[in-house]
């Protein structure tokens, strides 16, 4: 990428900065982390464009009994 002070330069490190910000949280609700759930799903209401995948949380018994 080449920061040229233009403005389709400034579109692109916007663009790219949420991309990373978003990608961050996105991981981080992967692994159950409360937080992060609720910040991508509060990021995809303000962005129509970003579509993340929502863990499916079960209770660690309910998994414990299925994996014996």
């Amino acid at each position: 990428m080449v920061i040229d002070g233009s403005k389709q330069s400034k579109k692109n490190i916007k663009s790219m900065l949420h991309w990373d910000v978003n990608n961050g949280i996105a991981r981080r609700s992967w692994a159950r982390n409360d937080e992060a759930i609720f910040a991508i799903k509060r990021a995809m209401e303000q962005n129509e464009h970003l579509k993340v995948t929502i863990p499916n949380l079960a209770e660690d018994a309910l998994i414990d009994k299925i994996i014996k």
